[in-house]
């Protein structure tokens, strides 16, 4: 399983005292950064499948599982997008309160889902990747509404899970992680193309682990 991320403008329509909040978590038809749409009807069978279980998938902070904020108590998709309602727990959890306020004073414009593509399908004319099945895990409270959490995270996940970004992925996290365009072609190009064709995967994804540690200790050029 790949997990994949993908972040919207908080759209909250209201944040109660006792924490409760309702609001949009993934939008339809909306096409993003990366050339992507989630599809009308994307989470159907996911939906089903979570109710089957008697819950629904957790409110974690950051795409952090290790620290979930509370549950949400519905999820239903209408011609919008995916609408939430759920509570944060802001009577036991610091985290939950602390997510509460800064929801609150709109410090916080971003929701974000965990989730893995089921079924997708290439539009030729727009060049755009539609997500028609999505599976999902979880749904998180964010800082940041771009991008730049779901790359890191995703080229993170990629390695614990033994796999390979893409060229483009490994260009975005370095982008991301301050150097220009040219640097971060120059290097995913040199680097990340030659670990693409080792024989190892297993071997290329260690010796990748090795390259960002690199990476986050190195200056930046010019500095």
């Amino acid at each position: 399983m790949k997990m994949e991320y993908k972040t919207f403008p908080l759209e909250v329509k209201e944040v109660q005292e006792t924490g409760e909040f309702s609001g949009y978590l993934s939008v339809f038809n909306n096409v993003d950064s990366y050339q992507e749409i989630v599809m009308p009807g994307a989470f159907t069978k996911t939906l089903a499948e979570w109710t089957a279980k008697g819950r629904l998938p957790p409110v974690l902070w950051q795409h952090r599982s290790y620290e979930p904020v509370g549950p949400f108590t519905l999820m239903q998709q209408d011609e919008k997008g995916l609408y939430v309602e759920g509570v944060l727990l802001v009577a036991d959890v610091q985290r939950a309160r602390e997510a509460h306020a800064l929801m609150k004073h709109k410090v916080i414009d971003g929701m974000s889902i965990g989730f893995e593509t089921i079924a997708d399908e290439m539009d030729k004319l727009s060049r755009s990747r539609k997500l028609t099945e999505l599976k999902l895990w979880e749904g998180s409270i964010v800082t940041f509404p771009a991008n730049t959490l779901s790359t890191v995270d995703s080229v993170k996940n990629a390695i614990v899970a033994g796999e390979m970004p893409t060229l483009k992925e490994f260009e975005r996290f370095l982008r991301e992680a301050g150097f220009s365009k040219t640097q971060a072609t120059a290097i995913a190009g040199k680097g990340l193309a030659h670990l693409l064709r080792s024989e190892s995967d297993a071997t290329a994804s260690d010796e990748l682990a090795a390259i960002l540690a690199a990476i986050k200790s190195a200056p930046r050029l010019g500095e």
